[in-house]
């Protein structure tokens, strides 16, 4: 199946992720199919656009927006799916819904995006765990170099959690300014996303 301007993708494994394996039982984390932080968010490329140019080919792996797989209520009170639903496992969705695709083992951003990596917070006062509007770049479009320590935005950082990793997408345009390295830098990412097979 391929469409004119639409990649075709089918989630990895179920919509949601809002189970963890302990002790040989399951445990559920969540119940709500709203809850974006617990949809799956990694899926497999099917077909890639008939007209227009990628990088992307079929087989890649993708970290999507968290809408694709993502079901609601209407007004009614009735489940519905998303835009890009058409069954179980395909999904129609457009290029600016795909923000990292993998091939051979290596995640590439496409580009306009950044994946940066949180600080930890320096002062033991501090109630906030991790430094804000501050980080190391994980992952580049081109527009700045891997391990810059950079600044972004107010409210331009979202979430993910990738291969057990915590992380922020930020718009490579709003990274504001490259900082000189102090030697106290420390990576901000808690154990409860070392363990999370969620890409949210």
């Amino acid at each position: 199946m391929k469409s004119v301007y639409n990649f075709v993708v089918k989630p990895k494994g179920e919509r949601y992720n809002n189970t963890k394996k302990l002790d040989g039982g399951e445990l559920i984390l969540n119940t709500e199919i709203f809850n974006h932080q617990y949809v799956n968010r990694e899926a497999e490329v099917i077909s890639i656009p008939i007209i227009g140019d990628t990088d992307i080919k079929p087989g890649d792996t993708v970290i999507v927006h968290h809408n694709v797989f993502r079901r609601w209520h209407n007004v009614k009170g009735i489940e519905k799916n998303s835009r890009a639903y058409f069954d179980e496992d395909t999904y129609f969705i457009n290029d600016d819904q795909i923000f990292l695709y993998k091939r051979d083992d290596k995640w590439i951003v496409p580009k306009g995006y950044c994946f940066v990596i949180p600080l930890k917070a320096q002062n033991p006062f501090n109630i906030d765990m991790e430094k804000p509007l501050q980080g190391i770049v994980k992952y580049s479009d081109g527009t700045v170099k891997v391990g810059d320590l950079v600044g972004f935005r107010p409210s331009s950082e979202y979430e993910f959690i990738v291969d057990g990793e915590r992380l922020y997408r930020v718009l490579s345009n709003f990274i504001t300014i490259k900082y000189e390295y102090q030697g106290d830098e420390e990576e901000y990412n808690p154990s409860w996303a070392q363990g999370s097979r969620r890409t949210d």
